[in-house]
């Protein structure tokens, strides 16, 4: 955790689901580094990255591992996870944490990572955790999501909902009534949302992740078995990165990992190769 301070217990309390309590930014403890050859350096790089389409093997079930809400404690300790066990995995990320110089770096880091690791968009403020008022202004929400793209330059038109499991693509639309509106209007400038079929839940009080690997592995088992997804043979996964902050939690998660490789027939992705998602433009 070069890029955090070790010492530091952050509660992030991202409920997805009620809570209207404040997403805490790691960039508020970390000190600001004012020197603009040092900043222009670390500078979001905006160079274009190209995903090239991938031939589905019918043979194969698909996975694909993502991470919410970062930049913050526990960030570091999933990348270096996935890219340890050399899969493929998302991350979800939110704009206004990036606002210190190390998270930048932290962000550019993952964008320059792809295709092993993707970046993708989850919004600017989190709807600062009040999704009812958030969705119930679908311009504004808009306008976050398109804050976010600028911010991160985020490589590709892939946003998840805050609070919310949507799903837009090249086929199809669904959205609950609340969400509709403004996944109307991304839809109609090119975007998909990306929702979630299997979500590793955390307890919301010390962000401790609440299955374990091995229940993990039977939800995941279960929901290729009875098409509990989306798409089929095709499976997202939801967790957070602050669940593996401390070393024995990113340890169930590389032995989650661990558990899901036994099987030949599943494949890791980024979510870009999601089936009947736009072309970019």
């Amino acid at each position: 955790m070069c890029l955090f301070i070790s010492s530091l217990m952050i509660s992030f309390a991202c409920n997805e689901n009620k809570t209207n309590r404040k997403l805490t930014s790691v960039a508020a403890i970390i000190p600001e580094i004012t020197s603009p050859t040092l900043k222009d350096s670390l500078a979001i790089n905006s160079q274009p990255i190209a995903s090239s389409p991938i031939q589905y093997d019918t043979t194969k079930k698909y996975i694909y591992l993502t991470f919410d809400d970062g930049p913050q404690h526990g960030t570091t300790a999933c990348v270096e996870t996935i890219k340890k066990e050399q899969i493929k995995a998302t991350f979800f990320m939110i704009g206004n944490q990036v606002n210190d110089v190390f998270l930048k770096k932290l962000v550019t880091s993952i964008r320059n990572d792809y295709p092993q690791i993707l970046l993708a968009n989850h919004s600017y403020t989190h709807a600062n955790n009040k999704y009812v008022y958030f969705y119930h202004h679908p311009n504004m929400a808009f306008n976050d999501f398109m804050e976010a793209q600028e911010t991160m330059h985020v490589p590709f038109k892939i946003i998840r909902l805050p609070g919310n499991s949507a799903w837009i693509n090249a086929v199809s639309m669904k959205a609950s009534p609340l969400v509709k509106p403004v996944c109307s209007m991304l839809d109609s400038v090119g975007y998909n949302v990306i929702g979630w079929d299997v979500e590793w839940s955390f307890n919301h009080k010390n962000a401790n992740p609440i299955q374990t690997p091995e229940t993990m592995l039977q939800l995941v088992n279960n929901a290729f078995e009875k098409n509990y997804t989306h798409t089929k043979n095709h499976l997202v996964i939801l967790t957070h990165d602050r669940m593996f902050r401390n070393a024995n939690f990113t340890d169930s998660l590389q032995k989650f990992i661990g558990l899901l490789k036994q099987n030949p027939n599943y494949v890791f992705e980024t979510v870009d190769h999601y089936p009947n998602l736009k072309k970019p433009l």
